[in-house]
């Protein structure tokens, strides 16, 4: 199958919440009902970052889509607000070319890093993450728009515990066009993320109830 990263439009966007609704039926495995109850951004919300050329969609042969990639400019850096894929297209590499084209942006900018928020014991969160070449920032390498975020979430609900701060260094002028296709995930590929999932993340926490509370654009869905 041929997959096209392309800028979301907005007929993509009714498509976009589905995705991420469906996505985030997996956090229900770790206790937190409330997050995959949550719904996605509104569509004004969304049709904002596609006219802003701050949103792409991975879509098929057929233009319909299978993930999206949200992006922000926070502290100098690409910041991606979300990332989801549709259940049934995750772990073929297109999370991850969603986040390369959010790193492509970065860097036509002239950025030097993407950063994200997530949870650190859900083993398609942080652990893939750091996979993809993203690393969990000290607190004191957290500028005031990242703690501004952090400080958010904990406001909506989430535990900052349970929570990073995650950056992945980008390559100035690696801006290689408006597209990208990418090719299908071969057996390594999918041996390297299938090992990557099933390792268990060293410091897991436990759930308190109170992290079940008014949440709010709480994960990453690859």
């Amino acid at each position: 199958m041929t997959v096209l990263i392309r800028g979301a439009v907005m007929e993509d966007l009714s498509f976009l919440r589905e995705i991420e609704r469906a996505a985030g039926r997996r956090f229900r495995d770790f206790g937190l009902g409330r997050v995959a109850d949550h719904e996605p951004a509104l569509i004004e919300v969304l049709a904002g970052y596609a006219e802003g050329g701050r949103a792409w969609v991975a879509g098929d042969s057929d233009g319909a889509p299978l993930g999206y990639v949200l992006v922000d400019e926070i502290d100098g850096a690409a910041h991606i607000e979300q990332v989801s894929v549709a259940p049934d297209h995750q772990g073929r590499g297109l999370g991850r070319a969603l986040i390369d084209r959010a790193a492509e942006w970065a860097a036509s900018l002239d950025m030097d890093a993407v950063t994200l928020t997530t949870f650190g014991h859900i083993p398609w969160n942080r652990p893939l993450y750091e996979h993809l070449g993203f690393r969990v920032l000290a607190d004191d390498e957290i500028g005031a728009g990242l703690r501004a975020v952090r400080d958010a979430e904990a406001a909506h609900g989430l535990d900052p515990a349970m929570r990073v701060v995650m950056r992945r260094q980008v390559k100035s002028g690696a801006y290689g066009g408006a597209a990208t296709r990418v090719r299908r995930a071969d057996q390594q590929d999918v041996a390297t993320a299938t090992d990557v999932y099933l390792s268990p993340f060293p410091g897991q926490v436990g759930l308190p109830a109170s992290s079940n509370s008014g949440l709010f654009r709480a994960g990453h869905l690859l």
